[in-house]
Order: structure tokens, then sequence, then C-alpha cells
């Protein structure tokens, strides 16, 4: 990259967790990538947390430090948690501190989406109204645990993307959509069309896992190995740097994208 380049991210909630976390660990490494906002449903808003956590207090190092130390409370909470206990809420006490993404100094802006079980419609949680139960609520697997209660209201996650509603333009910069489809990848609904100064003014593409593990395993399997969940971060990273070449060919020419902008 010649100049400095804003990135917003939309983490679907099919893609596996750790694989999003190779994703986002590669994307720090570029130091003239700057991230300005993730949207995040499932699995993939505890990260997003994370992630900004660490940026607010330690930067780009800071970052993939404390998303090193989350997964590796993942690994060690699913070899010794009870099948119907969940450990979530401990694992993100543990990680983070919410009183750090309200102040000034967290720059990323977050949206966490949960759906709110009585009327199955879709809460977007941002600034004042991130909390510690919301990012919860949208890692919460449906009819796996217990929904989160949030202002009277019951929320879990497994949020629908393409229910988001009409999106604002979007500044000059990247829109990055990391899924775990191989095919088929994020089509817009109807409601959820870029408008004509959206698609002028951002590159939208989509990065998948084409051995996509859906997020509601983390903790439906005896134990998430250390060594598996590096594989997948391992496969992220991968992911994520045949699209940072692709995307900007002066890097490198040997990067070969499957179609114009989608990444497998």
């Amino acid at each position: 990259m010649e100049d400095s380049q804003l990135i917003d991210i939309t983490l679907a909630n099919d893609a596996h967790g750790a694989f999003v976390w190779g994703v986002l660990d590669r994307l720090l490494d570029e130091p003239r990538l700057f991230f300005r906002s993730i949207t995040a449903s499932g699995f993939g808003g505890m990260e997003a947390a994370v992630l900004a956590y660490g940026l607010a207090l330690g930067g780009r190092r800071g970052a993939r430090t404390a998303l090193t130390n989350f997964w590796r409370r993942v690994s060690h909470a699913s070899m010794s948690v009870a099948s119907t206990a969940n450990p979530l809420r401990s694992i993100l006490e543990q990680s983070i501190e919410i009183a750090e993404l309200h102040k000034n100094s967290c720059r990323l802006k977050l949206n966490i989406l949960a759906s709110n079980v009585r009327t199955d419609t879709m809460t977007v949680f941002s600034g004042d109204r991130l909390s510690i139960d919301a990012i919860l609520a949208g890692a919460t697997v449906p009819f796996l645990f217990p929904a989160v209660e949030i202002d009277g209201d019951a929320y879990w996650g497994e949020c629908d993307l393409s229910a988001l509603p009409p999106v604002q333009p979007i500044e000059a910069g990247h829109w990055l959509i990391v899924s775990g489809k191989s095919s088929g990848c994020m089509t817009p609904c109807a409601g959820y069309r870029l408008d004509a100064n959206a698609v002028n003014s951002a590159s939208a593409h989509t990065i998948c896992d084409s051995h996509h593990t859906t997020s509601a395993a983390l903790f439906t399997k005896p134990c998430n190995d250390w060594g598996e969940l590096t594989e997948m971060r391992d496969r992220g990273r991968q992911r994520a740097e045949d699209w940072l070449l692709a995307d900007h060919p002066s890097l490198s020419e040997s990067s070969v994208p499957d179609n114009k902008h989608r990444y497998v």
C-alpha cells in the first residue's frame, strides 16, 4: 500500500472464530491499514471487542496480544467446561474492560448485532449501548445457551446480516466481509443495497473460509485443541494475505483471487 487505507469490516456469524482471528491478526501487520469500524454478529463480536480493547491500550501489538490471550482462554475453557455451562462471560470479562471501549481514545467503532428473542428483530449495540451483556448476547448460540437479558428484553446471536437496515454511504476506504461460506457469500437483500455513492467510494470484498466450520461448534466439541485453533488462525492469515496482495498488486503479482471480489 502506498498510502494509508481505512477499512470497515463485517464479521459474519458463520465464519469460525479462529479463522476470523487469523484475518484480523494479518491485517494488524499492515502499518498503513487502519480499522475504522467493525460490525459483527456471533462469536466475531467478542473478537471485535477484544481487538478494540487491545488497540486502545497497546496499539497493534496490544491488539494481537489481546487476541492471542483471548483464544488461549477459549481453548482452556473448552477443555474444562461442563456441556451445559456457558463460559463466554468469564472469558470476556477476563479479556476486556468495557469502560475502555467507551473512552474517546477507542477510535474503532464497534457495532454488535443481536436478535431479540421475542420479536426476532435485530438490534445493533454500539456507543453507550455497548456492554458486556450486549457482546455476550451477540455470541450466544440460540437454544444451546440461555438468552441474555438487556433492559428487560432477551437477546441472543445468529443474526442474518442481510437483515441490516439500509446503510449510510461509506467513506473512502475498503469494506471487507469475513464469511464462512465459500459460495453465495453475503448476497445483500433488497433492504441492504449500497447506494451509488457508497459503491463509488468504497471497495467491497469478501474473504471466505473454504474449509468453513461454523462458530456454533466452539463449545459443542469436547475441546478446542490449541493446535487446531492455530491452524485455522493461520488459514485466516493466508486468506487475508491473498486479499492484501490481490487488492494491491503493486505489492506482489503472485496472488490470484478466484473472482474479482472473493478470496477463498
